[in-house]
């Protein structure tokens, strides 16, 4: 039995509320159980200068956790003078995630930043911020659309991800923090709506795991995907 009580196959509740701040472009806050993230997404009319004059558009993201969104008082990585480690790898985690399901041509010269700032943690944030943040994103490409900058829908297919795991020897989807901090494997599947992939990330913790068991992971990836886009879709067509 799962410590939450939910079945193997069964994700947390999942919401997705749009417009919750004024000035961001497009906005989300996502909610997958206890873990509660806001998403907003930014449009700026330039790029890196690595990408400067090729016509090609950019999308990247920030990444960050309030001092209280965990069980004790973390400090702000700014009273620190840099960012950790983690922080750096997730962010990148959520840049590289969100350009897979982007037509940098159709989206032309210009930088979407998302920003995913984690207001409660309970396991899954990164899963989280990349699933809200597409939805940002794609209410922020919207009003390039309405506005007539951007002709033709710089957006692929959805982008959305979701964690599984060997918890108490049993593969589960959508891990809590509980199952996070005790499971014997744990996984990130990053994917579009069609099932295809853009990144896993999967570790032994503490116990291998065989080619079975990460199939069967794979295959309550596939499901938790399909639910998060359909929660993605209800979310934006609102």
């Amino acid at each position: 039995m799962r410590p939450s009580g939910r079945q193997l196959n069964e994700m947390r509740a999942v919401s997705i509320e749009t417009g919750v701040t004024k000035h961001a472009e497009g906005s989300c806050m996502i909610r997958m159980g206890d873990t509660h993230v806001l998403c907003t997404a930014t449009i700026e009319d330039r790029v890196p200068p690595f990408i400067k004059g090729s016509g090609l558009g950019w999308v990247t993201a920030e990444y960050g956790m309030l001092p209280r969104s965990t069980t004790s008082r973390m400090r702000r990585e700014a009273t620190a003078g840099k960012q950790g480690g983690r922080t750096v790898e997730i962010q990148r985690l959520i840049g590289r995630s969100l350009r897979a399901g982007v037509d940098r041509v159709a989206l032309g010269e210009r930088q979407i930043t998302v920003d995913c700032d984690v207001i409660q943690a309970d396991g899954g944030t990164r899963c989280a911020s990349i699933t809200g943040g597409w939805v940002a994103l794609r209410l922020a490409v919207n009003k390039l659309m309405k506005a007539g900058i951007v002709k033709s829908n710089p957006l692929i297919e959805p982008v959305a991800a979701v964690s599984c795991g060997i918890y108490a020897g049993q593969p589960v989807l959508d891990l809590d923090y509980p199952e996070d901090s005790e499971a014997g494997v744990d996984g990130n599947f990053i994917m579009l709506e069609s099932g295809r992939l853009i990144e896993v990330q999967m570790s032994a913790e503490g116990a291998t795991y065989s080619r079975d068991q990460m199939n069967q992971l794979m295959d309550l990836a596939d499901k938790g995907v399909a639910e998060l886009v359909a929660a993605q879709k209800a979310a934006v067509n609102a």
